[in-house]
């Protein structure tokens, strides 16, 4: 990205300056000078025309980990007032609705684990279904598939995947209101009802890490994390389901933005008012497509329990948390002096809650909500917490990666899948996957650097850091 396009607003925010008579809002990009440098120009041009869509609150931001996407970047947040004519668009959402990542700490150390790794890696292989159209042992009927789009996760703790304890951690409490099945296509619901507690492909992975370096001890310890603690991330989402929904609604959206008379920067931005019939029910199938997320990560995380289990009885994993990225709620924020209820858009960004927000369990409200950014199979990942003053930068909103450098065909042309997890190996990180193309792909180079982002976040003010970690067995598809 061109530097010279933006003006800088403090040492970690950036904005462009408007043309004479343009007609948006604001644009705010976070993040230090060499992040922004790298990403690709698509991403300013992106988060611009968010700027010029109907009924926006704010500015249109991006985060420090973001890249380019399709309509809105990847990175991208921006909030809409439904009084005021405000849109919601599929492309603002993704199409892998409510990727997100799922947390769970254990009660073993490095050493308890480590001459484990090689069976952890194996039984959680075997265990764990992922892959490109994978499909698990759980076969679903209609109406069972239509009861988990009504109710998430506590679908799942009730057909004993897991336990009422996990609920009190997870997003809203693992159910997202508002879902309506019948919103659903049956092309969709079709796609879905062999794929409930599958990893899936891409970035999705489950990986055992360890809690290298802690650099917040009191949310640490409000965390239950430590060094030299063995955690493990889940990061996945609604699988077919959601991209169906994308895809089925991006037609309908820009039917209805003709319709009535939308104009749109780009057609990757297919929108409709929050409160016309068409934004309404792609509303009532995206919460149905959160909802199949939830369940799936609930699901996956009581799989992983039970490999654990089968290498290393003793092992107990408890929830820390579970917080989606590419969603579109409902939610209460004060703006200019008012409280004002505003649908915020994040793709590719978490929720970040402050301390003493009534949405965060009684055990993190002095400390903040947890944050989750995602590392590469080969660098490590990030526990944060939200910030007050992220309330005020970004609707409550902070990173959930490292983010892309480099597209996955440039990948390709730089690595080599075996050559790749024969090298992660010496370097004592153990990878298993059914698709050594995709594992080329997601090479540690093709993210970028993880702490830079992690820095930015913190410096930013969108989140802070807890703790550093550092992945020792990764599961991928």
């Amino acid at each position: 990205m061109d530097m010279k396009q933006l003006r800088q607003l403090d040492d970690w925010c950036y904005t462009v300056p408007r043309g004479t008579g343009e007609a948006r809002s604001e644009v705010k990009l976070y993040g230090s000078a060499p992040l922004l440098e790298t990403m690709d120009e698509m991403v300013l041009t992106q988060i611009t025309n968010v700027a010029r869509l109907p009924g926006l609150v704010g500015p249109a931001m991006t985060m420090p980990d973001a890249h380019w996407g399709y309509g809105f970047p990847i990175g991208g947040v921006a909030a809409f007032d439904p009084d005021e004519g405000g849109i919601i668009s599929a492309g603002g959402v993704g199409f892998d609705i409510s990727c997100g990542i799922r947390c769970l700490t254990t009660n073993l150390t490095l050493d308890d684990a480590a001459p484990f790794f090689p069976r952890l890696a194996d039984a959680l292989f075997r265990d764990i279904p992922a892959g490109v159209g994978e499909e698990g042992n759980l076969k679903l009927a209609v109406h069972e598939l239509d009861q988990i789009l009504l109710e998430g996760a506590e679908w799942a703790v009730r057909r004993g995947y897991g336990d009422e304890a996990d609920l009190a951690f997870i997003e809203e409490h693992g159910r997202m209101k508002g879902a309506v099945p019948g919103n659903v296509s049956e092309l969709a619901k079709k796609r879905q009802r062999g794929e409930m507690g599958t990893l899936g492909s891409g970035n999705h992975y489950l990986e055992l890490q360890v809690v290298e370096k802690i650099h917040d001890r009191k949310a640490a310890q409000a965390f239950n994390l430590h060094e030299g603690q063995m955690v493990v991330s889940i990061h996945c989402g609604s699988r077919g389901l959601g991209h169906q929904i994308g895809t089925d609604y991006l037609v309908s959206l820009a039917k209805a933005a003709t319709r009535l008379g939308i104009t749109l920067p780009d057609r990757e931005l297919a929108c409709a008012p929050i409160r016309s019939p068409e934004g309404q029910e792609y509303l009532g199938a995206m919460n149905a497509a959160i909802n199949v997320a939830l369940a799936n990560r609930q699901i996956l995380a009581h799989l992983a329990r039970e490999s654990f289990a089968s290498v290393l009885p003793g092992a107990r994993l408890t929830t820390l948390y579970d917080v989606s990225h590419n969603t579109c709620k409902l939610e209460r924020h004060v703006w200019e002096g008012r409280a004002r209820h505003l649908y915020v858009h994040r793709k590719g960004a978490t929720r970040a809650l402050g301390p003493g927000h009534p949405a965060l369990p009684p055990e993190y409200r002095a400390v903040g909500q947890p944050v989750i950014i995602g590392g590469s199979m080969g660098t490590g990942s990030y526990v944060l917490a939200g910030t007050a003053e992220s309330e005020q930068r970004a609707w409550s909103s902070a990173s959930h990666g490292a983010g892309r450098a480099m597209s996955r065909k440039q990948a390709l042309k730089h690595w080599r899948g075996r050559e790749l997890i024969d090298e992660l190996r010496e370097r004592g990180i153990l990878i298993r996957t059914k698709s050594l193309r995709g594992a080329a792909e997601e090479a540690p180079g093709a993210y970028k650097d993880v702490d830079l982002v992690a820095e930015a976040t913190e410096r930013a003010g969108l989140a802070r850091r807890v703790a550093f970690l550092r992945p020792k067995v990764c599961i991928k598809g």
